[in-house]
């Protein structure tokens, strides 16, 4: 019987801890949470060096700390660097600065919108697509392919969201493996 007890013991903390998970999930090796905003999350990822770089650069810290709603699609530090050798670099300097905010705000979506939802409207339209814009107008579409969510962009590039429905404050992230990159 100590055997049976252990191990309903372990599966209750087991339910527990994937319970505690589920409302802050690891982003980048850091607890994200849902009393703080898009920003003050984003920082503390170690795989998001880069899009906080990037949106300090662009001048977006006030506007992702406001109250929102926003669904930004964040992508991590590789996807970054699989951009073409001195993209980043490029996009980081002062005079390019309307190209950043352009490529940055292709990635955010007014609203809070989960990746349940997303995935209902893609398998509830004709074409099996989402279709959605951002708030710098450019369109992103929504596919789902088997139990995964990909964001494509306006060229069809398509973004996996590895981790979904990262809820803040004013807001949700969706970790995404790529840049999408507006026309």
């Amino acid at each position: 019987m100590k055997i049976v007890s252990k191990i309903a013991t372990a599966a209750a903390a087991l339910t527990i801890a994937t319970t505690a998970y589920a409302e802050n999930p690891m982003v980048g090796g850091a607890a994200m949470f849902e009393t703080k905003n898009i920003v003050e999350n984003a920082v503390n990822s170690a795989d998001h060096t880069t899009l906080v770089a990037a949106v300090k650069a662009a001048g977006l810290v006030e506007t992702l700390q406001s109250p929102g709603p926003f669904t930004v699609f964040a992508p991590v530090n590789d996807a970054f660097a699989a951009l073409p050798a001195g993209t980043v670099e490029t996009l980081l300097m002062p005079e390019n600065k309307g190209m950043l905010v352009k490529v940055l705000t292709a990635h955010v979506v007014a609203g809070d919108w989960s990746a349940a939802e997303i995935a209902r409207q893609a398998r509830a339209s004709s074409d099996g697509f989402y279709h959605f814009n951002t708030v710098s107008g450019d369109a992103l579409s929504a596919q789902v392919k088997g139990n995964n969510v990909y964001i494509l962009d306006e060229s069809g590039n398509a973004s996996l969201v590895t981790i979904a429905d990262v809820n803040q404050s004013n807001g949700v992230i969706h970790v995404v493996n790529s840049v999408l990159v507006p026309k």
